[in-house]
């Protein structure tokens, strides 16, 4: 009996569950967001009116299921903005998006060490943003003083929260390995490798424009070009068109 009563009880709790995602009503974006976006956010000035619209919205959704929390701070009402802006750049050319492998954004007021510690004593405090794993699984760690830089810069085609969040689509394949299998078309696959290949090494010989951290494996060369590609699309395309052509077929929507 007490077996068909759990029965019961998980068919009534799923049914509601059912009825909640059927039912939730759209999130409307706050008037303010427009402008704030059109002051920080290079990406959203390039946007049509009608495609601003949709990047506010894809905001909203994404800020409607996934956590963020201040570590040690109190959130300010433009860190959550910066955060959903950058969750959205990469994958704002994708329909009906959400990130799978992520519910919680963990801000901490500076950069910090590989122990997660920002302390004025702490040693070793250089990094800006990571992807967790074991106990942080499915959780995002950003420095809030780098989240602010990434948008602050105009000329250094760099955002370490947009490099996150890139890192999270490298992952959905099951290996943050530089390869984004979800993106790239399998006979562009081969074609990729080599072209990071010819890159990282023009990186490590001092022989390119694209930030030394890309060379040091292909993870991060993925998203340190990718950063390059959403922060100065127009250099990029000058400089290194293969590369520009390439990022472009991973991240339009005929190619999700």
């Amino acid at each position: 009996m007490s077996y068909i009563i759990t029965l019961l009880i998980i068919a009534v709790l799923l049914i509601a569950v059912f009825h909640k995602k059927k039912n939730k009503k759209p999130i409307t974006p706050p008037k303010n967001w427009h402008q704030i976006l059109l002051q920080k956010v290079h990406f959203y000035t390039k946007l049509s009116s009608n495609e601003q619209l949709l990047f506010q919205q894809k905001m909203a959704d994404f800020l409607s299921y996934i956590n963020i929390e201040g570590v040690q701070l109190e959130l300010e009402e433009n860190d959550p903005i910066l955060i959903a802006a950058s969750a959205v750049i990469p994958i704002f050319r994708f329909d009906h998006w959400k990130y799978p492998n992520l519910n919680t954004v963990l801000l901490y007021p500076d950069y910090f060490n590989e122990d997660l510690d920002f302390n004025a004593s702490a040693e070793g405090k250089n990094i800006a943003g990571l992807i967790g794993t074991g106990r942080f699984e499915n959780q995002m760690i950003l420095s809030k003083k780098a989240l602010y830089h990434g948008f602050s810069n105009k000329t250094d085609k760099g955002n370490t929260a947009v490099h996150e969040f890139v890192h999270l689509l490298d992952k959905l394949d099951g290996a943050t390995d530089g390869i984004p299998e979800r993106l790239l078309t399998q006979e562009n696959t081969i074609p990729w490798l080599n072209l990071m290949h010819t890159k990282m090494e023009a990186i490590n010989n001092d022989a390119s424009d694209i930030r030394n951290y890309g060379g040091t494996s292909k993870t991060e060369f993925f998203a340190v070009a990718s950063e390059y590609f959403f922060e100065r699309p127009d250099l990029l395309k000058r400089k290194h068109p293969d590369l520009y052509q390439m990022l472009a077929s991973c991240f339009s929507p005929e190619k999700k």
